[in-house]
């Protein structure tokens, strides 16, 4: 056979896996529960970003990093805030006029 026209050998490279965004399934199911009621959530709020279902969501990540489905991260990279301690009031935040808090 002739190879006229081929473009030849191609150079073989090894893949390289993303950094984030891949990892295992969950072929046992140890956390679909949590996901069948997170999408259960959704659908019954129509898509709109309610506090029931973001909680299903961590929960749902929690899961995931408990069972090393996913690598362990703060959530504060995952997309939600920390809980917010006790405010001061308007009073304390305020203070007295020339007084340097730390």
């Amino acid at each position: 056979m002739s190879t006229f026209g081929s473009p030849g050998a191609l150079p073989t490279t090894k893949p390289v896996p993303p950094q984030r965004g891949s990892f295992p399934l969950d072929h046992d199911g140890e956390c679909k529960h949590i996901m069948a009621d997170y999408l259960a959530c959704i659908k019954k709020v129509k898509g709109v970003n309610e506090d029931a279902c973001r909680n299903l969501a961590k929960s749902y990540l929690a899961c995931r990093m408990d069972r090393n489905l996913m690598a362990r991260d703060d959530f504060k990279n995952l997309g939600f805030k920390e809980p917010e301690a006790a405010k001061p009031s308007e009073d304390e935040e305020k203070g007295v006029k020339g007084e340097l808090r730390w």
